[in-house]
């Protein structure tokens, strides 16, 4: 198998590409889990920023064909190897996103993050469900989007690069309405997802303490009380999904998120 695209010297050119993460704020990434952004934007039409949009179009390139390969017959002497759980895919779009916000470049990361999003919700129906992975990247894409919206970061307050200016460098309208109706069809389809059948195996160290047996010794079996907690924590991890992004599309359109709240009850209701 053939290695997956890299800028030259990794993730970060080697001659005065993407700066080494501010040490001021590394410690304030721990909830969010991205890396700090260069101090400034890369120019538009640069060789640094052209050298970025090649490696993440390559990188997201990379990720489809891996996923349209998981629906062939495997050949040994193939290059792309398809996926074989959707936690291998969450982890190839978290290289992508921390790629981006190291950028710290806001026309590239609206729109590339706005595509990565939505091949999350194509990607995410074709696997058995993978919570942890499924719900540690979409509250990374939370932060992005949420930041990007209000033009600083909303665990630091920091302001964004390219947002020196106030917020003309973010999102346009159209790009609102399309992170609105991405997180709206996210939210939905969690519910769905998470409830449609048994979970992949993650890796996960709280696993020891599965919780199959109380304090008292009582087992919880297949079809106990343990079925009904799972499903009481998949949906209020589902309310989660997006939850800042929803608060600071609300202070940009100005409109009710009535809509993304009533497509949510309905979906658990379903389900």
């Amino acid at each position: 198998m053939t290695e997956s695209p890299r800028l030259p010297g990794g993730f970060i050119p080697p001659h005065g590409g993407l700066p080494s993460p501010a040490p001021s704020s590394a410690s304030s990434r721990a909830a969010s889990n991205l890396p700090h952004p260069r101090i400034n934007a890369l120019q538009p039409g640069s060789n640094k920023e052209d050298m970025v949009r090649r490696y993440v179009d390559e990188k997201l390139l990379y990720v489809s064909r891996r996923y349209v390969k998981k629906f062939g017959n495997p050949d040994p002497g193939d290059t792309v190897v398809g996926f074989k759980s959707f936690g291998e895919v969450c982890k190839e779009l978290d290289g992508i996103v921390n790629v981006l916000w190291k950028s710290g470049t806001p026309g590239l990361q609206i729109p590339f993050l706005l595509k990565l999003a939505s091949d999350f919700t194509q990607y995410v129906r074709s696997f058995p469900p993978s919570s942890k992975a499924s719900f540690d990247l979409l509250h990374k894409l939370d932060h992005c989007f949420a930041s990007l919206l209000s033009g600083q970061d909303i665990e630091t307050n920091e302001t964004l690069p390219g947002f020196e200016n106030g917020l003309r460098a973010g999102m346009t309208t159209t790009d609102m309405v399309r992170c609105r109706s991405l997180v709206e069809q996210t939210r939905v389809l969690m519910v769905e997802v998470m409830s449609s059948g048994e979970q992949e195996e993650e890796d996960d160290e709280d696993e020891e303490e599965d919780g199959d047996e109380t304090e008292g010794g009582e087992s919880y079996d297949a079809g106990g009380p343990a079925w009904d907690i799972d499903e009481d924590e998949l949906h209020l991890d589902a309310a989660r999904i997006y939850e800042n992004t929803i608060v600071h599309l609300g202070k940009r359109l100005g409109d009710s998120l009535g809509s993304i709240i009533d497509a949510d009850d309905a979906a658990m209701a379903n389900t």
